[in-house]
């Protein structure tokens, strides 16, 4: 028998959406559920909210590289806002997967709910 026939349908979509949330890695399993429109209604909207924040991030962050690659005085502070923004990535990223682990909604301030996962 095997492991995964053990575990419950809800218990595997709930680990999939764990590592939709997992910081850049879960960019590509996010992807590939958005490129096949499978997964339910949740899942999806769950993903698209990865795709658009990760993509939202990695051009900040190249923009904010690129910058300072350019600038001479203001090299420093475009770092430091490119990596105190890299930290935001990460722990909002574990911020999400700590409500999907207690499964509570995830939601964000000022964006709003992503998808209803209780």
């Amino acid at each position: 028998m095997n492991d995964f026939d053990r575990l419950e349908p809800d218990a595997i979509r709930h680990l999939r959406l764990f590592f939709y949330l997992l910081p850049i890695f879960g960019f590509f399993p996010a992807v590939w559920t958005l490129y096949r429109r499978s997964g339910g209604r949740q899942e999806r909207a769950l993903s698209r909210f990865v795709v658009k924040f990760t993509m939202g991030w990695l051009m900040l962050y190249g923009l904010m590289g690129a910058s300072a690659f350019t600038s001479e005085s203001a090299q420093l502070p475009l770092l430091l806002t490119a990596s105190f923004m890299t930290s935001g990535y990460f722990v909002l990223n574990l911020y999400l997967m700590v409500r999907l682990w207690q499964r509570k909604a995830i939601a964000l301030p000022l964006i709003g709910k992503v998808g209803r996962l209780l």
